[in-house]
Order: structure tokens, then sequence, then C-alpha cells
């Protein structure tokens, strides 16, 4: 299982929000590069780099960021923002191995198949991220009527391999993750999904990793708050069933 550290990147800063609320913000960082550096550099073989300038429709600077931190060796996941074929093949020309489709993917689900046709399934992932069993879009702002489950589904169908999971009122808040909800949804989809949102002990990662059915997992605010090492992490992430 794929432990992947996370950048949020904010303002040209590395910052955490709180259930993806602006105004619950912490910043870290103000040097993505010397952090992308701390976590390569303490064994991590994914980065997991959010543009939330990018998800909140704000302009920003974070691409020539995504440039700067990318080197060979490292592969990152990059997302928020990324809502046409232009913006996807900008970020994985400038250097991400895999994006992530949010509310592109729910609203325009010819997109995917486009990207998917063009990239193949391995650059591509969809955010399934749910507020209480619902999908949640436009930077967490707007709640559907669709589950996670059945747009997983969806997507699996449309040749969708990747997924990335994040229960948006565990985000940032160092409660624990969603952990049942997470192995379920890997089950019943078939799609390789990643954990995200709330990761915050050891033995949540051992969970997800001894389900044998979760690809990953996302931590941001553990790291940062120093309740985990990312060595111990990725020696967590490899418990087998």
């Amino acid at each position: 299982m794929i432990i992947y550290p996370a950048i949020d990147l904010r303002g040209g800063q590395v910052v955490r929000l709180r259930q993806g609320d602006p105004q619950q913000q912490t910043t870290f960082s103000a040097d993505p590069l010397s952090v992308a550096r701390q976590w390569q550099a303490a064994g991590a073989a994914w980065l997991h780099i959010v543009n939330l300038d990018g998800a909140f429709s704000q302009a920003n600077d974070n691409s020539a960021i995504l440039k700067a931190i990318a080197r060979p060796g490292v592969n990152i996941q990059f997302g928020g923002g990324l809502r046409s074929l232009p913006d996807i093949a900008a970020a994985l020309a400038g250097g991400a191995a895999r994006v992530v489709l949010g509310t592109a993917a729910i609203e325009n689900p010819a997109l995917v198949e486009a990207a998917l046709a063009q990239f193949g399934p391995e650059a591509i992932c969809v955010a399934l991220d749910a507020r209480d069993g619902k999908i949640a879009t436009r930077g967490w702002t707007t709640v559907t009527d669709e589950t996670p489950v059945s747009l997983g589904r969806a997507m699996a169908a449309r040749g969708v391999r990747h997924a990335l999971f994040t229960d948006v009122g565990r985000d940032g808040g160092l409660a624990g993750s969603a952990l049942d909800e997470t192995i379920d949804l890997a089950r019943q989809t078939g799609l390789q999904v990643i954990a995200s949102g709330g990761v915050s002990r050891l033995d949540e990662i051992t969970t997800l990793a001894r389900s044998g059915a979760v690809a990953g997992a996302v931590i941001g605010m553990a790291l940062y708050r120093g309740e985990m090492t990312l060595a111990d992490a990725l020696a967590a992430a490899q418990q087998e069933g």
C-alpha cells in the first residue's frame, strides 16, 4: 500500500484546511520545495499535491511549484482545479505522473472518458469526496445526491482504475479516517482506492493495508503535527492481510 504525504498549496504556501474550509487554515511552510524534498528524503515514492487555489477557482502560480518539485524517481499525484483536457495535459507535462479529477469528473463524465483515451488509466484518478455519505464538489461546497459507491461503479464502468476517497467531515481533524467506508468502497467498486481525510494513527494504516483492498493512503495533518513519522507510516503500510 502506497503512502502519499500531502502537500496542499495555497498562495504559494504549504497549508492544511480543516474540512476543506479556507477559513480554517493552518500554514506549515512558505517553502513547498523544501517540504517536498523532506518527504522524498524520508522515503516517499509518491507525493500528493493539491492546488487549493485551483479548487477554489482562484488564480495562482502553483503549476510552477509543481515543475520545481518534479524530479526523476518521485511520482506526483496532482489535483485541484483541473477541468479540461488542456489542464490535464499541462499538469502531466509539468511533472505529474497522475492527475486527480473531482468536480469536472462528476459534472462532465465525457471529460473522464476523453482523458482516459488520451492519457491512459494510470494517469487519471477520480476524486470521490463525500460529506455525510454523498458526493461533494466545487471545493466541497456543493453536495450532490450521488453516493461514493454508485459514482465509483459508474467511473469503473468508464474505465477508471484509480480513485481518491475523502470523508470531508474528517479531513484535517486528526480524528481518524472512515476506515470501514473506504474498505467497502474499494471492495464494491473494484477501484484502486486511496484513503484520504483524517488518517492520523498507525493502526489505521495497518487496518487499511491488511484489508488487501485499499491501494494507498494520503497523510497530511498527522505528519505535519508529528502524530506519526513518515518512516513509521511506510512501515505500517507494508502489513499484509
